[in-house]
């Protein structure tokens, strides 16, 4: 792996220091994020299905029957990311990854293209990694818009993803995801890879949480993560498990706009 460099290690220890603070303000809800909101399972979301779904079989993956789990990645793409690819390009994994606009979208547009060239699904983190119930409706409006602009004009495909930052939202947040097409996707799995640099210690806290229909929280902006990729998902490929994409977590459902999962 590259040594990083000093742009990317000042995004990492930011990002560290602000996951750091919000561990402490969200002790009780460490796994989950710190929306109020009513959440919606996956099990719950696949009883919901779009009114173009068939009954039938459908995709690569039917979560009604197989034992699904969902590997994301927040806060990139950096200078590891290549090397994630890899990685999942090579177990035939697919991920999905909630991105940064500054200094990451705009940093590495190749690596915004190969996600969605090798099938992942290329979703928002926000702009800048604000605090959105912390801003003003039109910051928040501004967080979510440019990410999706930059990601669209990459891809050829408009994100129906996001993740607020720290996992905080409220009924503004809501309301605006709806505005513009948004869902909100928290997780069930967390590494606190933002803690450690230490792979082992990724991959045991990740395989500890690991349950049927989990969301799994890693960053690819840290150095520790991405080493400890390989060993999570062969371990949990042997338990039974088959990775897909939020989306195929939730199908025949569709995520709906304004409304969270976890």
């Amino acid at each position: 792996m590259p040594s990083p460099t000093r742009k990317t290690k000042k995004t990492g220890a930011r990002l560290r220091a602000v996951a750091l603070s919000a561990a402490a303000a969200c002790l009780a809800v460490t796994l989950t994020g710190c929306g109020g909101s009513d959440i919606t399972h996956p099990s719950t979301a696949r009883g919901r299905p779009a009114a173009t779904t068939q009954a039938a079989r459908f995709g690569p993956v039917d979560c009604r029957e197989a034992k699904c789990i969902a590997l994301t990645f927040d806060a990139g793409p950096s200078e590891n990311s290549a090397r994630l690819l890899d990685i999942l390009e090579e177990r035939q994994v697919p991920a999905t990854f909630f991105l940064l606009g500054e200094r990451h979208i705009e940093k590495y547009p190749d690596l915004v293209r190969r996600m969605a060239a090798e099938g992942h699904e290329v979703a928002s983190h926000t702009w800048d990694h604000k605090i959105l119930t912390r801003i003003t409706p039109e910051e928040i409006r501004e967080e979510l818009r440019r990410p999706n602009d930059e990601i669209e004009r990459l891809t050829g495909r408009r994100p129906t993803l996001m993740r607020p930052p720290q996992g905080r939202t409220d009924e503004t947040v809501h309301e605006i995801c709806r505005e513009l097409g948004l869902a909100e996707v928290l997780w069930t799995v967390t590494a606190k890879d933002y803690t450690t640099t230490d792979p082992a210690l990724i991959r045991r806290r990740v395989l500890a949480q690991a349950e049927r229909d989990g969301i799994i929280l890693l960053h690819d902006i840290y150095d520790g993560t991405v080493p400890a990729v390989p060993g999570i998902i062969d371990a949990l490929k042997e338990r039974g498990y088959v990775f897909v994409k939020v989306p195929q977590l939730l199908a025949p459902g569709t995520a709906q706009p304004g409304h969270v999962y976890r």
